[in-house]
């Protein structure tokens, strides 16, 4: 292979080169995948994740020091009664090296997203949110610069903050909930320039998310045995699998994929659901019943996608076949429990939906499904908030437009958007 990677179809088998490809040109209903030419992981003198730069689908890097951070826990590993316990810390944690300023792991997505569009096609990007991931990629924009559409429900606006003024994103919030924001960003992707950022179609997402598990394996010096993680559409633990695939490959940090964990919050769990009755598909008259109301309850709500991809090829229920997992359905309050025990043992506040990750790991640890000397990573997506605030000034995203759920995207609205586009086209000449 001369190019550095192909994307590669599992349906049809075809690789092609990279130009911000979301589908497959055969119209295969899958998950395209990155295959580098690099078979074993070398590690580059750069910032953050950047570390990992032979497997990101991206030719440059961005001076940005934010990547995962991992260490043996001693702490939670005694409460739990586990020997091999890696923690791989997404957030704000100066004394550890975390220096993700949102707080989120949606940081290691924005960061090679933005630089793929920017080095394989040209437009604005739109990015549909349930908080965390649209403020990350608000901090991506205040610091590089990269113009970004952003939709996220009017109740998570007050997510959208940035570390540094981020002049170039248009906010727009919808009266619903995650996925009226995503139906509502669909619809401004028809808006010529507009490029949507792809969510689970994204290779730049996926790989970006797929450092956790590098950086995990490299500081144990091997693949776990079991991986843990809280999902709302997925794509963590597909990023994980595929990580783990190519360290497989790699032939030095063992021969065997780790079991993927993955974990729901209660009542809005219709992955749990699907997986516990082996369906292909999720129905959404079994598996989230009532869905709005169910939303409306979970304490971790960037957990509640919808429309995850769970039966496409090469999507969450292969990634959970493949490697002998589990999935796990964790209630309000066992998850404010584990966030607590948490903060007491490794001295670090949580995201909600880390915390259900917690949770779930100590069921395990309690029930037996994890043995006390198997090797176990824990995926901590976010944590830091309380640090953050006391070192770091925190800068509003204001809404550029507010709009109802099911709204259509015309007259004044579209109106807007468009002249927004054009005044980055400005600013971008001027540049």
């Amino acid at each position: 292979m001369r190019e550095k990677y192909l994307l590669r179809c599992p349906g049809c088998g075809r690789s092609f080169p990279d130009r911000y490809t979301l589908d497959c040109p055969s119209g295969c209903d899958a998950l395209l995948r990155t295959v580098y030419r690099e078979r074993q992981l070398i590690l580059r003198d750069l910032p953050g994740i950047f570390r990992y730069k032979d497997w990101l689908p991206i030719e440059g890097h961005l001076r940005l020091d934010a990547g995962p951070v991992s260490y043996e826990s001693v702490g939670l590993a005694r409460e739990l009664g586990l020997s091999h316990l890696t923690v791989v810390f997404s957030g704000y944690w100066p004394e550890r090296g975390g220096r993700m300023e949102t707080c989120s792991f949606k940081e290691l997505e924005a960061q090679p997203t933005v630089l793929r569009l920017r080095e394989k096609g040209a437009g604005v990007l739109q990015v549909s949110s349930a908080g965390n991931t649209g403020r990350a990629f608000c901090q991506i924009s205040g610091l590089t610069g990269a113009p970004v559409v952003v939709v996220v429900p009017a109740a998570a606006a007050g997510r959208l903050w940035t570390t540094v003024p981020a002049a170039n994103v248009c906010l727009i919030t919808v009266d619903g909930d995650y996925s009226d924001s995503i139906a509502f960003g669909r619809e401004v992707c028809s808006l010529p320039g507009v490029v949507p950022e792809g969510g689970a179609k994204n290779v730049a997402r996926r790989d970006g998310m797929g450092t956790v598990m590098l950086d995990g394996a490299l500081a144990a010096g091997r693949l776990p045995d079991c991986y843990f993680q809280a999902v709302g559409s997925g794509t963590g633990g597909i990023a994980a699998w595929e990580a783990a695939e190519r360290l497989v490959a790699d032939g030095r940090f063992g021969l065997r994929l780790p079991a993927l964990h993955l974990s729901q919050n209660l009542p809005f769990v219709p992955m749990v659901r699907a997986w516990e009755a082996g369906r292909i598909d999720i129905v959404p008259a079994e598996d989230m019943p009532d869905a709005e109301a169910a939303i409306a309850r979970v304490s971790a709500d960037v957990l509640t996608n919808r429309h995850p991809p769970w039966g496409v090829r090469g999507g969450v229920r292969d990634a959970l076949a493949a490697s002998g997992g589990r999935m796990y359905a964790v209630s309000n309050g066992d998850a404010w429990s584990a966030g607590r025990l948490f903060a007491e043992t490794e001295e670090i506040d949580l995201d909600p939906a880390a915390a259900v990750a917690v949770a779930s790991l100590l069921r395990a640890a309690e029930e037996g499904l994890v043995g006390p000397e198997e090797h176990v990573l824990l995926n901590v997506t976010g944590g830091g908030y309380e640090r953050a605030a006391e070192d770091l000034d925190r800068y509003p995203v204001e809404p550029s437009l507010r709009v109802r759920a099911g709204e259509a995207f015309a007259g004044d609205v579209r109106d807007a958007v468009r002249d927004w586009l054009t005044e980055q086209a400005g600013v971008a000449a001027r540049a």
